[in-house]
């Protein structure tokens, strides 16, 4: 269901982008969606996203959904030999709403954003970990972007803290892309 889920997801994101064209040869194409590779962020560690604008034009809302990797050590109990650490990974799953603000023809951009991110596991993720512990963090972002207006080589970096049921972490990402 979850496979489904994210495939479907996947799919609306990337269809718009397939059947852009420019109206006229004198117009130029305005990239709207975005491929973003990110060490930190809503994806934990690392994560691979697609960035699609609602509009058309390369600044406004629009959403972005990823899969991403994180792995961490769990502290496991043995009364012969005490503490050890095994490390276990887990995908991630970040699902983020966010709004762009800039000029239309400038590629300087602050993006502000908010959503959620799914691990598979749980796992003891930045020194917070409890019997009860969610598999599910809530995400934000504030993040300078710098897009070209008609597609190109893009790159981010910004704060994303990350916070659970009793604890908010500081974070921050940075981030390199493609706009098409």
């Amino acid at each position: 269901m979850r496979t489904q889920f994210f495939v479907a997801a996947l799919f609306v994101f990337c269809l718009p982008a397939l059947a852009q064209k420019p109206n006229s040869e004198n117009q130029k194409l305005i990239s709207t969606t975005s491929f973003i590779a990110e060490a930190g962020g809503a994806g934990i560690a690392f994560s691979a996203t697609i960035d699609k604008r609602f509009g058309q034009s390369h600044v406004g809302f629009g959403g972005r959904i990823g899969l991403g990797f994180v792995s961490a050590d769990e502290p496991v109990y043995s009364p012969t030999y005490g503490y050890d650490y095994n490390t276990k990974s887990a995908l991630t799953i970040p699902i983020q709403l966010n709004y762009i603000f800039g000029k239309s023809n400038s590629p300087h951009c602050l993006e502000v954003g908010a959503g959620v991110t799914y691990v598979t596991k749980k796992l003891e993720i930045m020194n917070f970990y409890d019997d009860l512990a969610t598999q599910v963090f809530g995400t934000l972002a504030f993040m300078y972007r710098r897009q070209p207006v008609n597609g190109g080589f893009s790159w981010r970096v910004g704060f994303t803290p990350i916070f659970g049921k009793s604890y908010i972490q500081p974070f921050g990402a940075a981030s390199v892309g493609y706009n098409f």
